[in-house]
């Protein structure tokens, strides 16, 4: 099978909030905001429900970056945002147990309205992983 031009940029899995950050990222593609073919968006209620395997599962599965797009503070759900940040240190320090670089996953606020702060969130993400696979080959 022959390799395409999509298998050598970075793909990245966005974890997006049902209630917050999707709403924004859909704003960025009503609104014909450009941001990389290679980044994939999956819609959870929050991002919490996932285990730090997950995350590891992730990047077994080829990803090279995961950029989670939360509610904040804002969370609909008491306390997630917490328990959220906590999992995430959780999940870094087996991301170094691996050897994974931690600028690979970044965690951060999407509002309903922020359609422009995800798709620079993407972009630098997008960039730093691009110089990440072109300094590794």
């Amino acid at each position: 099978m022959s390799e395409t031009v999509l298998d050598k940029e970075p793909k990245i899995l966005v974890i997006a909030t049902h209630a917050c950050s999707y709403p924004g990222i859909d704003n960025a593609g009503q609104g014909h905001l450009e941001y990389p073919a290679s980044v994939f968006v999956i819609r959870v209620p929050d991002p919490v429900l996932f285990p730090v395997d997950f995350y590891l599962k992730v990047f077994e599965m080829g990803y090279d970056g995961i950029l989670i797009a939360s509610c904040g503070t804002d969370s609909p759900y008491k306390k997630s945002y917490e328990k959220l940040s906590k999992r995430i240190d959780e999940v870094y320090k087996a991301m170094k147990e691996k050897g994974i670089d931690i600028s690979r996953l970044k965690l951060t606020a999407i509002c309903t309205v922020c359609a422009e702060h995800y798709v620079k969130e993407v972009r630098e993400m997008y960039e730093k992983l691009k110089a990440m696979k072109a300094q590794a080959s």
